[in-house]
C-alpha cells in the first residue's frame, strides 16, 4: 500500500484534514513542519493558512490536539476549518474578511499522542509543560509540571533538553505567522475537568497580570456585548493553578521580547468535560471518555456550540482597529480588569502606556 495513503488513513481527524485541504485547493497554503513517529507510524505536522498573506494584515491562529487524549479540541478546530472551506464556494462576506486577515490552523499539534491515546507525545512529554519557562511561584505538585519521570503525568522533559519537535513546530508557526504582525490572536482548544467552559489568557507561570491586560479586557467586553448569553468563564489561567513550561506564556514573552510594539493575545479554550461525564458516568472508565463526549449527538452539540466563539475571534482579529482601546482608554481598561481578575493585587500607582 502507498505510504502516503497509509498515513492519511491512520487517524479519522487526519483523513478529514486531508479532505478539507483537497477541497480548499488554491485558497489554502499548506506547510509540512516535520514528522513524528509513534509505534511504527509516521505523521506529518501540518499547518494550513488562508487569507491575506501581507505582513501588514492582522492574524488569528487556531490550534488543537496538543494533548493526544483531548481529541475534541482537534475536532473543533477541524470543524471550523471545514465551515470556512465550504463557505469559500459562496460566501462573499467571508472573502471580504479574508482580504483583511490571515487565518492559520494547526489542528493536530500532537498526532502521535492522538494515535497512542496519551496526553503526552510519544516520548512521554506533556507539550504544554515543555517550554523553557519556570514559575518563580509555588506550583501544584505534579500538575504544575515535573521532571521526575515520563511515567508520571505532566512530565516536562529533561532539564536543558530542546523542546520537543511538536512544541517547536507550534512555536515556529506562531512566531512566523502571528507574532511577526502588529496584531495577532491565537485560540488553543483543549478539554479538561470542570463543569464549565473556560477561556483562559496568560499567565500560567505567575499570578501577575500580562502587559496587554487592557486589550484582553476590551476583547472580553466586546465579546460579552455581542454574545450576551454565552456561558464561558473568562479569566487568567493563574486563577485556577500555576504551572512550569506553559507554551503560551513562553510565546507571549518571546513576542514581547522580539516585537515589543506588537500585540499578541493568546487564548485557551478549556471545554469542561465533567458535563459529558455527568450525563454518561460510564465514561469514567475510559481515559478517552474522561476528556471527550463519546455519544454522537453530544459530540455534534459540542462542535456546534463552539463555532460562534471561533468565528468571533476571527472577526475580532480582522476588525481589531474597531475595538482595541485607544491609548487614552488603556488606563481605565486596566483598572477594570484588575478589579475583575486581580482584586488581591495592590493597585499600580501609574499605568504605563506604550509609545
Amino acid at each position: 500500500m502507498d505510504a502516503t495513503l497509509t498515513e492519511r488513513s491512520s487517524l479519522p481527524e487526519l483523513d478529514e484534514l486531508h479532505r478539507l485541504i483537497e477541497m480548499g485547493g488554491e485558497h489554502l497554503r499548506v506547510r509540512t513542519l516535520g514528522k513524528v513517529d509513534a509505534s511504527g507510524r509516521s505523521f506529518d505536522l501540518l499547518s494550513i493558512a488562508m487569507g491575506n498573506p501581507s505582513p501588514d494584515a492582522p492574524a488569528i491562529g487556531y490550534f488543537g490536539g496538543v494533548h493526544g487524549l483531548e481529541r475534541i479540541g482537534a475536532e473543533v478546530v477541524i470543524a471550523y476549518l471545514g465551515n470556512l472551506v465550504q463557505r469559500l464556494k459562496w460566501d462573499s462576506v467571508l472573502h471580504h474578511q479574508l482580504a483583511s486577515v490571515r487565518m492559520v490552523f494547526m489542528p493536530m499539534v500532537n498526532p502521535g499522542g492522538m494515535w497512542l491515546n496519551t496526553r503526552a507525545n510519544p516520548q512521554g512529554i506533556d507539550l504544554m509543560r515543555n517550554a523553557p519557562l519556570c514559575s518563580q511561584e509555588s506550583v501544584p505538585f505534579l500538575l504544575g509540571g515535573q521532571r521526575l519521570s515520563p511515567a508520571l503525568p505532566w512530565y516536562r522533559g529533561a532539564e536543558g533538553q530542546p523542546m520537543q519537535d511538536e512544541a517547536q513546530a507550534l512555536c515556529d508557526v506562531v512566531m512566523d505567522e502571528l507574532c511577526s504582525r502588529s496584531f495577532s490572536m491565537a485560540l488553543d482548544c483543549h478539554s479538561g475537568f470542570g463543569v464549565q467552559d473556560r477561556l483562559w489568557f496568560p499567565f500560567a507561570h505567575t499570578a501577575q497580570p500580562l502587559h496587554h491586560l487592557a486589550e484582553i479586557h476590551a476583547l472580553h467586553r466586546v465579546f460579552g456585548q455581542t454574545h450576551a448569553h454565552h456561558n464561558y468563564v473568562i479569566e487568567p489561567q493563574s486563577l485556577q493553578y500555576l504551572t512550569h513550561g506553559d507554551l503560551w506564556d513562553h510565546l507571549y514573552l518571546q513576542c514581547r521580547e522580539r516585537h515589543p510594539q506588537h500585540v499578541f493575545l493568546p487564548l485557551t479554550l478549556e471545554m469542561g468535560s465533567w458535563m459529558w461525564v455527568k450525563k454518561n458516568p460510564r465514561q469514567l472508565f475510559s481515559r478517552h471518555g474522561i476528556f471527550n463526549p463519546l455519544i454522537a449527538h453530544r459530540q455534534q452539540r459540542v462542535l456546534r456550540r463552539h463555532m460562534a466563539l471561533l468565528d468571533f475571534v476571527g472577526r475580532a482579529a480582522a476588525s481589531q482597529a474597531r475595538w482595541m482601546p485607544e491609548p487614552s482608554e488603556r488606563a481605565l481598561h486596566e483598572r477594570q480588569a484588575r478589579a475583575r481578575w486581580y482584586p488581591e493585587l495592590p493597585r499600580p500607582t501609574r499605568v504605563s502606556v506604550p509609545a
